[in-house]
């Protein structure tokens, strides 16, 4: 055989070894994706285990680099920190604000600038500058259009604190056909609309996919509106129905973070679903749909 076949045969067997190699790891770790960088939900995500930070340990074994979650006050905020960073995840984003009592009541206001300070200093700690915000429920006696200038109300009330500590409120609209029926916040157009009106580089959204999906489709369309109005500060994701991993549902998620790259974010994507087998293999499926 000469020299040259018999090298060129043995090279790519080393090559497919290192390749077998590389598919190894990727399906040991599959957190660590091509193109995107998410942030998984260990609210969502390892639900039955009751020790909050051993939940962080599984989404650090699984690859992930990061981690979210809901609201602050019932963690153990040092050690939550701590072991963030022995196990070199970030944390994208938290709860600080949530559904009841509801920012669309001015009589909530004074809590609120209060918890959003107490937010901050967890934030600090936590070395993470999103934090997310609920409008919430409907008000019985009061229009949607109320509602919406209260939550305007109350976030200019707050804007000033998180500014100060260098952190960004990050308001949530959810959907009301599916999961939150009664919301008083859903769809991009009055979330963009609240945001401009408070007029603070610390408000911005967090545009969860699912959600607006839910509500209004058209998902790459409307990301596109919601960057070129400068109102998203975050993302988060699940398929539907059932809010599970991508490729459970409906939604092409290969083509929408194909979207979010085309529009340069460069910030975490939040895995705010529920697995729907094992959480290996949700993270598989992330994996999977965003190698394109």
């Amino acid at each position: 055989m000469p020299p040259d076949r018999r090298s060129f045969l043995a090279a790519s067997a080393a090559g497919g070894v290192f390749a077998l190699a590389g598919a190894a790891r990727a399906a040991d770790r599959p957190g660590r994706t091509k193109n995107t960088k998410f942030a998984v939900n260990v609210e969502m995500w390892w639900s039955r285990e009751k020790d909050f930070l051993k939940r962080l340990e599984a989404a650090a074994a699984l690859g992930f680099t990061a981690v979210e979650f809901w609201p602050f006050e019932s963690k153990n905020v040092p050690a939550v920190a701590e072991t963030c960073q022995r196990l070199g995840l970030d944390v994208a984003q938290f709860t600080v604000w949530g559904f009841k009592p509801g920012l669309n009541e001015p009589k909530n206001h004074a809590a609120f600038v209060e918890k959003v300070e107490k937010g901050c200093e967890a934030a600090k700690t936590l070395k993470c500058n999103l934090m997310t915000v609920v409008a919430g429920d409907d008000v019985s006696g009061m229009s949607q259009e109320q509602m919406h200038a209260n939550v305007i109300e109350g976030l200019k009330k707050a804007a000033p604190i998180a500014e100060r500590h260098g952190v960004t409120l990050i308001l949530e609209p959810m959907n009301i056909r599916v999961d939150h029926k009664g919301h008083c916040l859903y769809g991009s157009a009055p979330a963009i609309k609240i945001v401009q009106a408070v007029g603070s580089k610390a408000v911005k959204l967090n545009w969860d996919l699912y959600h607006m999906h839910i509500t209004e489709g058209d998902l790459c369309g409307h990301l596109r509106e919601g960057f070129a109005a400068d109102a998203i500060a975050y993302i988060q994701l699940a398929d539907h129905p059932g809010r599970n991993e991508p490729g459970t549902g409906e939604l092409n998620y290969s083509r929408v973070l194909k979207e979010l790259k085309a529009l340069k974010y460069d910030g975490w994507v939040g895995l705010e679903c529920v697995p729907k087998r094992s959480e290996a293999e949700a993270a598989q499926a992330v994996h999977n749909a965003d190698n394109w």
